[in-house]
């Protein structure tokens, strides 16, 4: 069992009732489990189980964060729950099997975003928390840029978001050198998730 390092994050320009709580973990032993209690609809594991490997930054997560609980306070959800909705916010089609495939944990995932949203009072920081020490087995890193970006499969991300012809950002240069591609990478993923909204 890990500790975790949940971060609670209040999103701008959403009710204050509705906290997010957010959970990174890295070399994640028991992904089948975790999926297995998501598909069996366990209530205990309503959250958004996202494959970190696929998200660039914390505003590429917390964009289909945004879109996810404005779309449950406006009653256009598309799937299930809200947490099913976030997973479904960061795919840049409306196919809702396909964006848990790419977006989604499976049995192979080994880097792991955690999300959830206090839409009820019972959810806390202290209930999540202690849920997930329980029952998520992995090393919990801090919900950070750079965390992210040392777990994203920046090659993934642009198939998913069919952005081919954008350069891969070096890796290796000193800080800043790289941080052009990057931003234009995210821009573009942040755009593809916007557009899908419009449509």
């Amino acid at each position: 069992m890990s500790s975790s390092l949940l971060e609670t994050i209040q999103l701008p320009h959403l009710p204050s009732s509705m906290p997010v709580h957010v959970a990174l973990y890295r070399d994640v032993q028991n992904a089948p489990y975790l999926r297995q209690q998501l598909l069996s609809a366990n209530a205990d594991f309503e959250y958004a189980f996202i494959d970190a490997s696929m998200i660039l930054s914390r505003a590429h997560a917390l964009s289909a964060v945004f879109r996810a609980v404005n779309d449950y306070l406006n009653e256009r959800l598309k799937s299930r729950n809200i947490h099913s909705e976030i997973v479904f916010s960061l795919s840049p089609t409306n196919n809702i099997a396909d964006s848990f495939r790419k977006f989604g944990i499976t049995d192979t995932t080994k880097s792991l975003l955690i999300v959830k949203v206090s839409v009820t009072p019972d959810i806390t920081y202290e209930s999540i928390s202690s849920h997930l020490r329980e029952h998520v087995q992995g090393s919990p890193l801090p919900f950070t840029d750079e965390s992210l970006s040392s777990l994203s499969d920046v090659t993934k991300i642009k198939k998913a978001y069919k952005l081919g012809s954008l350069p891969s950002a070096p890796s290796n240069q000193p800080n800043g050198a790289h941080n052009n591609g990057e931003r234009q990478l995210e821009l573009s993923v942040l755009g593809a998730i916007a557009l899908r909204g419009a449509a």
